[in-house]
């Protein structure tokens, strides 16, 4: 005779506001978040790179381009997500050779990644936009 177990009533919190996660958490998530965004922006950055070697017209029309700012706020967000991405990764990666593996130090290192990605963009804002 089987015997089924009673299913535990456990609450439920489907109200994704209210829960709080950990900054380990918060740059994982923002790391494949940041790599998803780069993905998709290849074939418009290759399709600039086309025209802006193909010849010296193209390369002045490009050129134009990235001097308005709906395109310079799109870099802004390009740079966060390569900056974000490659700080984060190395993260990744000294994790993977088991440096930094207690949470007191996978903790620190969320932090130093998220402090030197925004120390990075205060220069690629400012040279994007002087």
């Amino acid at each position: 005779m089987i015997i089924k177990k009673p299913k535990k009533q456990r609450p439920k919190n489907l109200n994704l506001f209210t829960i709080r996660l950990p900054v380990n958490a918060v740059v994982s998530i923002m790391h494949r978040a940041s790599g998803v965004v780069l993905f998709l922006i290849q074939p418009l950055m290759l399709w600039a790179l086309y025209l802006s070697l193909r010849n010296e017209q193209g390369y002045s029309d490009v050129s134009m381009q990235l001097q308005q700012w709906p395109v310079k706020l799109l870099l802004t967000g390009l740079a966060w997500a390569f900056f974000h991405h490659f700080y984060a990764g190395l993260r990744h990666l000294a994790m993977d050779v088991h440096w930094m593996t207690t949470l007191q130090k996978a903790r620190f290192s969320s932090r130093v990644v998220l402090g030197l990605v925004a120390a990075t963009m205060l220069f690629v804002i400012f040279a994007i936009w002087k």
